[in-house]
């Protein structure tokens, strides 16, 4: 009923808190459809995502920034977050009282989504266990990987895939 980066997304972002590789998964997802085709409510669940990594950091400005343009996407496409199963204006509750809290300079806490759809919470748990993590599991602040996982993952397919990217682009401009 869901695609399965969606819900790899959730059990990262609620098991493994890596909202890092929430952004990865999805954001993936999201650029596999066609550009005309490509839903914003998913642009929004990659910014609350990278909102929280970047609060978890203490990048203030950076979290706010994406935060609160998560919040606003979210708040414009009700209809389609509640039909990923969560409960949306406890989301928006929970955002607007994070970004308050951002505002404020109040360090990060670990963040949950409300899934209403009580199968998909199940499901994700279910998941959660056979990549050997805890559901609900709280952030590991002292983990200095998840913390700046953009500066200290291998960059070397990314790297790779730009560089091809590059070649095919200037071999399409002859």
């Amino acid at each position: 009923m869901y695609p399965k980066e969606y819900i790899q997304y959730l059990v990262y972002f609620h098991s493994l808190r890596d909202y890092f590789e929430c952004h990865e998964v999805l954001e993936e997802y999201w650029k596999s459809e066609p550009k005309d085709k490509r839903k914003e409510y998913w642009v929004g669940l990659i910014q609350l995502a990278v909102g929280l990594y970047h609060h978890r950091r203490k990048n203030f400005a950076g979290a706010l920034r994406m935060l609160t343009s998560a919040q606003k996407i979210i708040d414009a496409k009700k209809d389609d977050v509640e039909k990923l199963g969560l409960d949306v204006a406890t989301l928006l509750q929970l955002l607007d009282k994070r970004i308050k809290e951002v505002e404020s300079g109040r360090g990060y806490t670990s963040f949950n989504l409300p899934i209403a759809d009580k199968d998909l919470l199940s499901h994700c748990q279910s998941l959660s266990l056979e990549w050997n993590s805890i559901w609900g599991t709280k952030s590991d602040l002292s983990n200095e990987f998840l913390l700046h996982k953009h500066k200290k993952r291998d960059r070397k397919e990314v790297i790779e895939t730009r560089k091809a990217q590059l070649e095919h682009r200037k071999k399409n401009r002859s």
